[in-house]
């Protein structure tokens, strides 16, 4: 999901210290999402958020740590958005399309640039890094799950197709749109989103 620099005010620590984690979070989702994690290094990560490499050292065992926790950040835009799943004044089938239209909105406005730091990140360590694979995994488990109960509530009131089970067209729509999402930043165009929307979405969605 294409969210990016969530920039948000520093807050205070326990001792009465400016804490400098959010600022180091919020540059860390700033790089690795257009970057990647392994083209992004520590110097690179404090010195775009203007502190100290020690205070790193001070929030994070490991840039690996840093990355489950920029996977975090960057997530909870992603899991805000999700509320518009739960609309109850809409359809179903009108929530599901109006949420998948709010996040094509958000990778238009990029140009296509940047796809998804989840399914980057996925792709780029889903294979060499287990504890990241694993954050991914849960972080994907929700999403998923998010739209298969949508889906499941289209299915009762007829507004979404119910000749499949919920939970399999939620994993295929999350799949289909983060592949379209790559597509869309290698081609640096519109047409794969506008696939998705009218192939994979539509044919889910009944207009009547």
């Amino acid at each position: 999901m294409p969210l990016t620099n969530l920039r948000r005010p520093v807050i205070f620590s326990t001792v009465g210290r400016l804490s400098t984690k959010p600022q180091i979070l919020d540059a860390a989702v700033g790089l690795f999402h257009p970057r990647g994690y392994n083209g992004s290094g520590a110097q690179d990560i404090v010195a775009e958020a203007g502190v100290a490499k020690g205070s790193f050292y001070n929030h994070f065992a490991s840039k690996e740590a840093l990355g489950i926790a920029a996977l975090q950040r960057y997530w909870e835009g992603g899991a805000t958005l999700l509320e518009m799943l739960r609309d109850d004044a809409k359809r179903p089938a009108d929530r599901l399309r109006a949420y998948f239209e709010a996040l094509a909105d958000i990778t238009r406005r990029a140009d296509h640039r940047f796809g998804c730091m989840i399914g980057n990140l996925g792709s780029e360590l889903g294979g060499t890094t287990p504890s990241i694979r694993v954050e991914i995994a849960a972080i994907m488990a929700s999403w998923s799950g998010a739209i298969a109960d949508c889906i499941r509530h289209g299915q009762r009131d007829g507004s979404i197709r119910g000749d499949m089970e919920p939970e399999e067209l939620g994993l295929f729509l999350l799949d289909a749109w983060e592949g379209a999402l790559l597509r869309a930043k290698v081609d640096r165009s519109e047409a794969p989103i506008a696939a998705f929307m009218t192939i994979a979405l539509g044919g889910l969605l009944r207009t009547s």
